[in-house]
């Protein structure tokens, strides 16, 4: 009885040690190894041995709980010095990919478009360097892309606004040149976040992106000219807008301003007119105000949360008066 029981035990075993290496898709092992390989098997990914289960031994690698095929690759603070693996395509139920702060060289490899089920994409901190990929539209599932802080140059490509569902575009910290595309405008997820600042974008803002509903928006830092009042509005979402260092022109004064408005920076641009009512009426949702070094006049309004920022909020301007700043004559 008690050898049958024993016998009953090893065959439980082996059977849950056959189920458990064999949790890991094969195509998506021998993938995952080969982009090792071609990272010359970095201390990073000590774990991936060929001998064990990539879904549950692997670090930096999920797997879909009923496939067992894998969704998920993360790595960050990985110090891999290679471009990315053109293996990556061979992941193709991949729907989470992460290279943060990996010191990825070369450019994006066009691999990356057999990915169609990836929705969140992430290579920020990173020494990229290349074009922003116009390839990059044909992943449809995607909502979120990060490229920031690395070394891309040249245009952004018009192609990315034929994502049906993105929501978050980061392109901030390169050295991107050219013109906004005008085609930003199709964007239209109501929660759609834009970061452009810290490049070398030029001209004026295609107007027609007054049509999209930004919730969050950062131009600042490039040589962009023109005006960019329609991006505000009674209508709009935008919840935090930042303008600053360009070399933006004008009149600030019958532009209305969403009660969303939290976040509101034009320092360091041509703008003139003066402070228009509408910021006193947004009350305490005003978190922060700069609107510095431009050529604004008149009275600074009294009300709301504008007579709490320092003055240096308001200071370099052609004649704003009134509370922080001196009275008015």
């Amino acid at each position: 009885m008690v050898v049958a029981f024993h016998c009953f035990l090893l065959v439980l075993l082996s059977l849950s040690k056959t189920a458990y290496s064999e949790r890991c898709h094969p195509n998506d092992k021998n993938a995952l190894l080969k982009i090792k390989k071609d990272l010359n098997y970095p201390h990073h990914f000590i774990s991936w041995d060929a001998k064990t289960d990539c879904c549950s031994d692997w670090k930096a690698v999920g797997c879909d709980d009923k496939t067992h095929r894998v969704t998920q690759f993360y790595a960050a603070y990985a110090d891999l010095n290679f471009p990315i693996p053109a293996a990556i395509g061979d992941l193709p139920f991949l729907e989470y990919l992460k290279f943060h702060k990996s010191r990825l060289t070369g450019e994006i490899p066009e691999s990356i478009t057999k990915l169609s089920h990836l929705q969140f994409l992430d290579l920020r901190w990173n020494y990229l360097t290349g074009p922003v990929p116009s390839f990059l539209g044909k992943l449809k599932k995607l909502t979120y892309i990060a490229l920031s802080f690395n070394n891309l140059t040249g245009s952004i490509p018009a192609s990315l606004s034929e994502i049906p569902n993105l929501g978050r575009l980061r392109l901030d910290r390169n050295k991107l040149t050219g013109e906004i595309p005008e085609t930003f405008a199709d964007f239209r997820q109501q929660d759609f976040s834009l970061y452009l600042s810290h490049n070398q974008l030029t001209g004026n803002i295609p107007a027609k992106l007054g049509y999209a509903n930004f919730t969050w928006i950062d131009i600042s830092r490039n040589r962009l000219e023109g005006d960019v009042s329609f991006l505000f509005g009674k209508n709009k979402s935008l919840g935090v807008a930042d303008f600053s260092r360009n070399m933006l022109e004008f009149d600030l004064s019958e532009v209305e301003f969403p009660a969303s408005l939290t976040d509101l920076d034009l320092n360091h641009n041509r703008i003139t007119g003066s402070l228009p009512e509408g910021l006193a009426e947004l009350g305490s949702t005003l978190n922060s105000l700069n609107v510095s070094y431009n050529r604004l006049c008149g009275r600074i309004p009294a009300g709301g949360r504008l007579q709490d920022f320092e003055i240096t909020s308001y200071f370099h301007n052609r004649c704003l008066c009134g509370a922080p700043l001196p009275k008015c004559k």
